[in-house]
């Protein structure tokens, strides 16, 4: 029997599940890690479910010749990640209007010096990823964090190679320099 990785799987057939338990079985696991670097464990389950829902509804529209599956499966994953943190941050600024404050600032207290100085990197580090454009931050992690090749970015993206590429390379390089200013002795 071939598997998911040998060859595309035929999604368009009257009867897909054994293709999609077999889509599951194969990506689920690291989806789902990706998933909760992204938005944390406890919505990381709902938003694999929904992803692999959303591949079934949208199953006609896989073209094997335009991206392999793992590319498809993870664009899917990308677009309900962008929906989720916007629901959260306009759930979070509705709540935050009905109780009269603005958002919080992070707390700086004092602390031990190694961390601090990780703390603040982290800050710094956070602070740029949440700056990044939505195409940048998503290339980004999806190389760093679901462990996709620039290739398989493009197809999740529907974007070309040598784009990919270079944004990846333009915010990797913005995010080191950053970390350098922030600490030059690294």
């Amino acid at each position: 029997m071939t598997t998911a990785l040998d060859e595309p799987p035929d999604l368009r057939g009257p009867d897909v599940t054994a293709a999609f338990a077999e889509l599951f079985d194969t990506h689920a696991r690291r989806l789902r890690g990706y998933l909760a670097g992204r938005v944390g464990e406890s919505a990381a389950d709902d938003l694999v479910a929904e992803t692999f829902l959303v591949a079934l509804k949208r199953r006609h529209s896989y073209d094997p010749e335009r991206a392999p599956v793992k590319g498809w499966l993870y664009g899917i994953a990308t677009n309900l990640v962008r929906e989720h943190l916007r629901r959260e941050a306009r759930g979070r600024r509705a709540v935050l209007r009905v109780v009269g404050r603005a958002e919080p600032e992070p707390d700086h207290g004092h602390r031990v010096d190694a961390r601090v100085d990780a703390q603040r990197r982290a800050a710094v580090l956070a602070g740029a990823l949440a700056g990044l454009r939505d195409e940048d931050r998503d290339a980004l992690l999806l190389t760093s964090w679901a462990g996709l090749t620039p290739a398989e970015v493009a197809a999740a993206l529907g974007e070309n190679d040598s784009t990919v590429r270079s944004r990846l390379h333009r915010v990797r390089t913005r995010l080191q320099a950053l970390l350098t200013e922030e600490n030059p002795d690294a």
